[in-house]
């Protein structure tokens, strides 16, 4: 009996990406081997940070880098960071920001569900600009300027394809007239592989990617790659402090004045990262650096076409498959005539996820009567199975 069968929980054909709540990505066997490896025997956790700093660093182009607990746990680390830099009376002090800079600049198209994680840290937005573009809309250079005060700790930008909006290059060129750093949410930005350098490239001074989607490692796993002097603040809040000055292993920094003292267990002590998520995170970053995105596009290609094939010679089911430059990973969109079927999409979602096998798709379109498969996830034989269970839902009528 497997764990899972002895819990008495079902497993789920992921045919909806690396979504959080179908666990992320699958794992490589190198990927376990390392993390099985680093579970068997201790070490010392900053030095081991250190390490696969250095590997996300070169990856990244970054001065340094850090294994985090998640891209979300990674932007409450960058604006933990950009908030109290290296002084251990304000790590102590947050998320309380009372007398610290504690305000983010953030356009206002720019602002998500996602961006609690950077509040987290105590901070406040400011927003910049407007929404409706085209038209009136939109975000001008002056008006990110604007909203910079003495109280400005930083300004966010995450990858969001929102019309109207600056440029990152726009808004880290207002960044530099300000000596104000720039937080970049890159978390679901990959592929292409070549964005693990383009936003250093474009001047960020700190990117955060998800460890558990695309690269393919332990979902509890992000990168946060950046300036130096930023991770090393991070990392201070991360990192247990239960320690002593004369055998602390970053005493140097209180001996060159880099620090007046040991911060306390700091904002980050709830987000830490086992040895296992950092062999397994940093493996997979590698074997993901190794692949090739034209090849990955062709098998995904390959996959959805076999899916769609039966799916187009039944009554009231249109099957597309979205690609180009905009979609970095191909998409089957499945447009459903519930008049002709008789049930919704809602109601297809539900019967693929409550039938056997399991199969779980994308309902981010379900509204507007469209489900879709994201093949990132799935296996060549998990694909048949999807086909196969398809055709039953959408073959069959209310």
């Amino acid at each position: 009996m497997g764990f899972y069968e002895e819990l008495g929980v079902r497993p789920v054909i992921n045919a909806a990406g690396t979504l959080t709540r179908l666990g992320g990505n699958r794992v490589s066997e190198a990927v376990l081997n390392a993390m099985a490896e680093a579970a068997a025997s201790n070490v010392v956790m900053d030095e081991l940070q250190e390490r696969a700093g250095a590997v996300i660093a070169e990856v990244t182009g970054a001065e340094a880098g850090y294994v985090v607990a998640g891209a979300a746990a990674g932007l409450t680390l960058a604006a933990a960071a950009c908030v109290a830099g290296l002084d251990p009376a304000a790590m102590d002090q947050l998320p309380d920001t009372t007398g610290l800079k504690n305000e983010i600049v953030v356009q206002r198209g720019h602002r998500n569900a996602y961006d609690h994680a950077l509040r987290a840290a105590g901070i406040t937005f400011v927003e910049a600009g407007y929404l409706g573009y085209p038209g009136a809309g939109g975000t001008m250079p002056w008006q990110v300027e604007a909203a910079i005060t003495e109280r400005t700790a930083a300004i966010a930008w995450p990858v969001l394809d929102t019309p109207g909006t600056l440029s990152l290059p726009e808004v880290v060129e207002i960044a530099r007239r300000h000596e104000l750093p720039v937080i970049v949410d890159a978390s679901a930005s990959l592929p292409p592989r070549s964005n693990l350098r383009r936003f250093i490239a474009e001047g960020a001074d700190l990117v955060v990617f998800s460890g558990g989607k695309a690269i393919g490692g332990p979902q509890a796993s992000g990168i946060l790659a950046g300036r130096a002097d930023l991770i090393a603040s991070a990392a201070l809040q991360q990192l247990d402090m239960d320690v002593r000055l004369p055998t602390w292993t970053r005493r140097g920094q209180v001996e060159r004045g880099e620090l007046r003292g040991i911060p306390h267990q700091g904002l980050g002590r709830s987000m830490k990262v086992g040895r296992e998520e950092i062999a397994g995170l940093i493996t997979a970053l590698r074997e993901f650096v190794a692949g090739d995105d034209d090849a990955d596009r062709q098998r995904w290609e390959g996959l959805l076409a076999g899916i769609a094939a039966p799916l187009e010679g039944i009554d009231g089911v249109c099957p597309r498959i979205v690609t180009g430059a905009s979609q970095p990973v191909p998409q089957l969109r499945i447009e459903l005539d519930e008049a002709v079927l008789g049930v919704t999409a809602y109601d297809v979602v539900n019967r693929l996820l409550d039938g056997e096998p399991r199969v779980a798709v994308s309902e981010s379109r379900a509204e507007l009567g469209e489900i879709g498969v994201n093949p990132i996830v799935l296996t060549e034989s998990e694909a048949q199975i999807v086909q196969q269970r398809l055709v039953e839902v959408l073959g069959a009528r209310a």
